[in-house]
């Protein structure tokens, strides 16, 4: 990761060297799908997408450099039901999130895009940023909605609880292409690496649950610990993977007007604006 970061950030040096070529502004939106990966999906299981999508707003320094900055939604979810590991069918947790994310990346095109161009109206492209992001995962116990996050799944005290906000890596790879003068498709992966654990509220090991239930109560040691094997998840074994932090993907096709001024002549390949 911090390799990808490095050679992004010498591309867009590289770049920035010419800056004669098409500046301007371009709005979209896309729609897709989110992924997650974490404690309750550690085999890459793609089985449980969810609804995603959000709008962008994209600036144009050159034909190759851009800067853009998104606002998104999606949601994630994962079942140790469903799970191949035998290690989560015994432990039996799931969740779902709904997250909302903002994104500040740079992307480079590996070939010069210009918008009007008869030549130069496609080009694949990699970004890399920050991201900011929102999320509470839910479960459901007998037949309601409950945020994990109050129980205190791991022994968290009242008041200690992990925070609903945190920041990541945002970065991805993506093909864009005119469809006329003035408008595009872009059609990319996006992935956000988490400083967070939380996001599915599983991290650490399973709490003390006496104390747990002095604290929070009966539900939160039922969900704290939803095996239906004996002696499973004794305090202070293993619940999560706390060396690893989750992650979540969108998959996504945006369309994107170009407001920028186009230098080139009207072509017969692309129609009218």
């Amino acid at each position: 990761m911090k390799n990808s970061c490095l050679l992004l950030i010498f591309l867009c040096v590289f770049g920035l060297q010419n800056l004669q070529g098409q500046r301007g502004l371009e709005l979209g939106a896309w729609a897709g799908g989110s992924w997650y990966l974490g404690d309750l999906n550690t085999e890459y299981d793609l089985s449980l997408p969810g609804a995603a999508g959000g709008v962008i707003g994209r600036f144009n320094f050159n034909h190759r450099i851009s800067a853009t900055g998104s606002i998104n939604y999606g949601r994630v979810r994962a079942n140790d039901a469903k799970s191949n590991n035998s290690f989560q069918q015994l432990r039996n947790l799931n969740f779902y999130s709904d997250v909302y994310d903002a994104a500040a990346v740079v992307e480079f095109n590996f070939f010069p895009y210009i918008h009007g161009s008869a030549t130069e109206y496609y080009t694949p492209y990699i970004f890399g940023g920050f991201n900011f992001f929102r999320f509470n995962p839910m479960t459901t116990l007998n037949g309601n909605k409950v945020a994990l996050r109050e129980q205190g799944t791991e022994g968290q005290l009242p008041g200690q609880e992990y925070n609903f906000f945190s920041f990541g890596l945002a970065y991805g790879i993506g093909w864009k292409w005119d469809i006329s003068r003035k408008w595009s498709l872009n059609i990319f992966v996006s992935s956000r690496s988490l400083f967070s654990d939380y996001l599915d509220d599983v991290s650490g090991v399973y709490p003390d649950y006496n104390q747990l239930m002095a604290d929070r109560g009966a539900d939160a040691v039922l969900l704290s610990n939803r095996s239906e094997m004996p002696d499973f998840g004794n305090p202070g074994t293993q619940r999560g993977d706390s060396t690893s932090n989750d992650s979540y993907h969108f998959i996504g096709i945006s369309i994107m007007r170009y407001f920028g001024r186009l230098n080139c002549p009207p072509i017969s390949r692309i129609q009218g604006q």
